[in-house]
């Protein structure tokens, strides 16, 4: 303990006279600091062992110590080195120097929000298009734009390269083609009378018209190819140029239907194996047929399920809304929307029932 306490003597005599030669400011800077010091310690007695200082520590002391000359700051009782402390002052001039002669416009000027909408909505047509044919359209319609512009733009909403993007559905290839596809498919329903009935149908894809070609309980060749010579004749009065119908491979299909119909130009388009995809819109309106009429009649023999069936054709044509058409019918546009507020207040709609009541339309009084 005696030789502690004299070191402690010696040593802080040499410090006495140290500050000796030194003036009164700087005495006063490091008596600030070394207090700043034990307050930043005091605040985290009990936490983490590593000293930790905050912005406005650093700040402080930047400021502080900075008039002082190195030799003096080496030679105080600092938490942290000379040159941590000198690089606090830099940081706080940075900041200073960056907040004061901030320019008015950083950089470029951004891209015009009709541009952007328009780069995406290209991009969204044209799966196939990357960045440079995407900044061609652009220049063959009088926007200058830069090709990086794009090519940000079509990063900073997750765009995926063109290869990745080029890559073609079934659903986005049939909507391509619609104005050139049919497809057709036999239904097999069972009346009350025990007899089993296989129902023909064909829609238009672009138009999602159906036409039910008949029903019958024995679904010969002669019977099927007597139902596309009548289907050629109903297309060619409603001028309807399809060039390709899609069906399965149904046993029930002869081979001179396929001469048949390549005789009026249209080529059959076999699906594949377990492939019902291949054939959505066609099983779609099948699924729609069976939840909305047969599943819902009781139908007692052929002749009521093709009265049924004629009702159901005409409702599905002219009044059924499609969500693929924007809610109109295939044989019926969407009405112009009611405007006048009166006219809102006292609606009269009327109801009209199809097949007892199975079926519903409704439309506005005259």
């Amino acid at each position: 303990m005696l030789l502690r306490l004299a070191y402690l003597a010696v040593t802080n005599t040499f410090a006495a006279l140290r500050l000796l030669p030194m003036g009164d400011r700087d005495k006063d800077v490091e008596i600030l600091a070394l207090r700043h010091q034990i307050t930043v310690l005091e605040r985290q007695l009990g936490a983490d062992t590593r000293v930790r200082f905050a912005p406005e520590d650093r700040a402080f002391l930047a400021a502080l110590l900075t008039s002082l000359p190195r030799e003096v700051l080496c030679r105080l009782r600092l938490l942290t080195r000379p040159d941590t402390v000198l690089r606090w002052h830099r940081d706080l001039m940075k900041r200073r120097h960056a907040r004061t002669c901030r320019p008015r416009r950083p950089g470029r000027p951004p891209t015009i929000r009709s541009i952007r909408a328009l780069i995406l909505r290209l991009v969204r047509e044209n799966p196939a298009w990357g960045y440079r044919r995407v900044h061609g359209e652009l220049v063959t319609l009088g926007i200058k734009v830069a090709p990086s512009t794009v090519w940000e733009i079509l990063k900073q909403e997750g765009v995926d390269p063109a290869p990745e993007r080029a890559s073609s559905t079934w659903a986005d290839f049939l909507r391509s083609q619609a104005d050139a596809l049919l497809a057709c498919d036999f239904i097999e329903t069972v009346t009350l009378n025990g007899q089993r009935q296989y129902i023909l149908a064909v829609i238009e894809h672009a138009t999602r018209r159906v036409r039910v070609l008949g029903t019958t309980a024995h679904p010969t060749a002669s019977w099927v190819m007597q139902a596309m010579r009548n289907l050629v004749m109903d297309l060619d009065d409603a001028g309807c140029r399809a060039r390709y119908l899609i069906r399965d491979r149904d046993g029930k299909f002869p081979v001179l239907m396929d001469e048949i119909l390549a005789e009026a130009g249209i080529q059959t388009v076999l699906t594949g194996i377990r492939m019902p995809r291949m054939n959505s819109i066609m099983e779609r309106w099948v699924q729609s047929c069976r939840r909305e009429l047969l599943d819902r009649c009781l139908l007692w023999n052929e002749r009521h399920l093709r009265h049924a069936l004629r009702e159901y054709e005409q409702f599905y044509n002219r009044h059924r809304a499609h969500q693929a058409l924007a809610q109109a019918a295939p044989l019926r546009a969407v009405p112009d929307p009611i405007i006048d507020p009166e006219r809102i207040v006292d609606l009269n709609i009327r109801r009209r029932d199809r097949l007892g009541g199975v079926l519903h339309e409704y439309s506005p009084a005259a």
